[in-house]
């Protein structure tokens, strides 16, 4: 039978012609409750799921569906705007979810969860493993030998694909034996963001750019991802992973890429992934003693964050007491082509830092000779988060007698830009992306291996030498060694 298209409930919004069971394994997790059912949630109020849609959640814990639903709609009546909640979309909502009790390592309950979907081999079956990378390998294997692994299904993993190029190479070609390339959806949350989108729509859609995007007109690049949190309760994957694992293998290596990136000959998933994989093989490697110079690692200690007391982070819960992993990261990192030779790429990370915030500073060079007092190198600034911004900082007259100038910035708020159109979460627009099969915002195979091989002297020259965390208090910018990786070259991060 074929499935016919949905009617949207949403005056003007399309409704997805494409009818799916989305399975969910870790079901009853964190990030299944506060970003996965709300992000659907979403997609169901606006109309983009077809009707015959099923959500089905799978995790260990012994939940009656009734049980289920419940604490379902508690988390997401805590993440989704009060506007945006309402009892009838709620309710509907909730007759599409499910709840399927099993053990994801255990094959005999895969034969259960088969009986349980029942025979639809047209049917395309999306299954996101919300859970530890050690179970990718053997969630694969046991939908493959279910009879759950047919050509419509597809798989979605998480970060981190491994913690190392060996591990990330054996799962990819554990999952690669079950389900084919254009199958396989390795998500990063941060590529769903609306402002790292415009990132791409600002370098190619715009022609004041171009010109100036390359090493003779850029000095420097910085990229932030700062958080105020700390581990929070993920202290025993936190322990054996660090900063340099969760945080600057993807988040910000794809943020570098698409700053780095040349223009796709056409914006789909190949030809976006191909010129992304060229950004990472051009990265300069650092290894051996150059990661004393070219990086900073370090840990927080108890400090303060708003005003109140937290520990320092090896008294955070499920962590060594002697815990030598970093939770704070700077890496200068270069790209060895054309564009970019000589201009430096600053990226940092930390856990309980004195602001949250994600940017991307683009520092252009000074003007060839400073005829003004008060001028200024040009910036242009990509805020992520906390609020979504686009400015350039530009110099101008200030007035009265005389030429002396002083920064201003056009300033473009995407927020309050678009006010009339409610801004997709991240995770919305990446989940209909798998639903619809559109891999372009996802991490292809070879990507995440070229990240795991920059990645992985630089995590290998620390432990050569020796190299340790250094502390920080909980509510600075950062341990005293980052300022040196900018002044020993004459430039500053941005504050």
């Amino acid at each position: 039978m074929t499935a016919q298209p949905a009617r949207s409930n949403r005056v003007g919004v399309p409704a997805l012609s494409i009818s799916c069971d989305m399975l969910v394994f870790g079901g009853t997790g964190d990030l299944a409750l506060h970003k996965l059912l709300p992000a659907l949630y979403h997609l169901h109020r606006d109309g983009r799921l077809h009707a015959d849609t099923r959500i089905i959640a799978l995790a260990r814990k012994r939940h009656s569906l009734a049980a289920y639903q419940t604490l379902a709609e508690r988390h997401c009546r805590a993440q989704v705007e009060r506007a945006d909640f309402d009892n009838d979309s709620w309710h509907s909502f909730a007759a599409r979810l499910d709840y399927f009790a099993m053990d994801a390592g255990q094959s005999a309950d895969f034969g259960r969860l088969a009986k349980h979907l029942g025979a639809a081999a047209e049917r395309v079956r999306v299954y996101y493993l919300a859970t530890a990378p050690d179970l990718f390998e053997d969630i694969a294997a046991h939908l493959q030998n279910a009879g759950l692994a047919g050509a419509q299904a597809r798989i979605v993993l998480e970060k981190p694909i491994g913690h190392s190029l060996a591990s990330a190479q054996a799962i990819n070609a554990a999952i690669g034996a079950v389900f084919d390339e254009s199958r396989v959806f390795r998500i990063d949350h941060y590529l769903g963001k609306e402002t790292v989108q415009n990132l791409m729509a600002l370098r190619f859609g715009n022609a004041l750019f171009e010109p100036t995007w390359r090493a003779g007109h850029i000095d420097h690049v910085q990229i932030s991802v700062c958080e105020t949190l700390g581990v929070e309760e993920r202290g025993g994957y936190y322990d054996h992973a660090g900063a340099m694992r969760d945080m600057v293998q993807n988040h910000l290596l794809q943020l570098l890429c698409l700053v780095a990136m040349e223009a796709p000959v056409r914006f789909d998933a190949e030809a976006v992934r191909n010129e992304k994989v060229k950004v990472l093989e051009a990265l300069k490697p650092i290894s051996g003693l150059d990661v004393q110079d070219k990086t900073v690692r370090g840990q927080y200690t108890a400090g303060k964050i708003g005003g109140q007391e937290v520990p320092a982070y090896y008294f955070e819960k499920n962590v060594d007491n002697d815990s030598d992993t970093e939770t704070f990261v700077a890496v200068q990192a270069e790209i060895d082509n054309w564009r970019w030779a000589g201009v430096p790429f600053y990226l940092r990370t930390g856990k309980r830092l004195a602001k949250k915030t994600s940017e991307i500073l683009i520092q252009f060079k000074p003007v060839p000779h400073r005829l003004f007092a008060g001028c200024q190198v040009n910036q242009l600034l990509i805020r992520l988060q906390p609020e979504e911004r686009i400015s350039l900082q530009l110099m101008a007259k200030t007035p009265g007698k005389g030429m002396h100038l002083e920064p201003v910035e056009l300033d473009l708020n995407l927020a309050q830009a678009f006010r009339r159109k409610r801004r997709w979460n991240a995770y919305e627009r990446l989940l209909l992306d798998v639903i619809e099969g559109d891999s372009t915002l996802f991490m292809r195979r070879d990507e995440v291996e070229a990240a795991w091989q920059w990645v992985d002297p630089i995590i290998k020259g620390w432990h050569q030498h020796y190299q340790s965390p250094r502390p920080y208090p909980a509510g600075s910018d950062g341990p005293e060694q980052l300022q040196g990786l900018l002044e020993r070259h004459g430039r500053q991060w941005m504050e």
